[in-house]
């Protein structure tokens, strides 16, 4: 199937360059963040490192993909230096700093965040790749990992929480009511908006993150970007059929999310010092 898609590379339209590139910078922003982590002494305990590990080194086999997909259009590496994840952009004193430091809670949430993003880019990029059915598959492929590599994230989070082994962890009664926050227990899924995320009241903020983009509201048939608490598919209300509630329908979607909103929330972790037009 790649092989099939890297022998289009030539015909692709700059519409599809660019939702292509978009993931591209979304997998480094992800290979590093979590290659630092790794790569910080004790953050990350013994027994989480080969998840982690696993994570980073599927984020490299997604922009391995990518590069070969798109060719010579293909953004060059943006190297570390590149991002601040801090939140700090670049000046490295952002609300986020001690994720890659000593701050394990705060590294979960950071990767929860990034990997929740990450999601909804794919599935909101995949209406420009239909065209092409091999870069569709492929990117839908990705999606589906990135999304496996948020729930896991999410359990080690609830495990944590609960004072239990992350490679362990359960839902312990009424964890669910504590989705946001540093030590939120969140589902292995996301709920309506989540709260606004592990971290909704710093700045910058995960709550772009889980909101609606832009445009958020439109008829059945057009292109639009909800927040994830939305509960209307196709025209259809969904939290009034039977068995369900309006948790629960949102919960059966993922949304999807515009270009501009996923860069203005991409920025925020960029050294604007070292690569000022990344995510511009």
């Amino acid at each position: 199937m790649f092989q099939r898609a890297y022998g289009q590379t030539s015909a692709l339209s700059p519409d599809i360059v660019a939702v292509l590139n978009l993931a591209l910078s979304l997998e480094y922003l992800e290979f590093y963040f979590y290659d630092s982590g790794l790569n910080a002494t004790g953050l990350i305990p013994n027994a989480d490192r080969p998840a982690f590990e696993k994570i980073r080194n599927d984020e490299s086999g997604h922009i391995k993909v990518l590069r070969g997909a798109l060719g010579n259009a293909a953004i060059p590496d943006p190297t570390r230096a590149a991002f601040d994840y801090s939140g700090g952009r670049g000046r490295t004193v952002g609300p986020f700093a001690p994720a890659l430091v000593n701050d394990y809670a705060l590294f979960l949430g950071s990767s929860q965040a990034f990997v929740d993003t990450g999601v909804r880019a794919y599935k909101g990029g995949a209406p420009t790749l239909m065209p092409n059915k091999d870069l569709l598959q492929a990117a839908l492929d990705i999606h589906s990992v990135e999304a496996r590599h948020s729930s896991h994230v999410r359990t080690v989070r609830r495990g944590l929480a609960a004072s239990q082994s992350g490679q362990a962890a359960t839902t312990v009664a009424g964890d669910l009511n504590n989705l946001s926050g540093k030590t939120g227990r969140p589902k292995s899924w996301i709920s309506g908006t989540d709260n606004g995320g592990p971290s909704p009241s710093t700045t910058p903020s995960t709550t772009p993150v889980y909101g609606p983009g832009n445009p958020a509201t439109g008829a059945p048939t057009a292109i639009f970007f909800p927040a994830e608490s939305n509960t209307m598919q196709a025209g259809i209300e969904i939290s009034t059929l039977a068995g369900l509630n309006a948790t629960a329908a949102s919960e059966a979607f993922d949304e999807p999310l515009d270009p501009t909103t996923v860069k203005s929330i991409a920025r925020n972790f960029v050294n604007e010092l070292v690569a000022p037009t990344l995510f511009a």
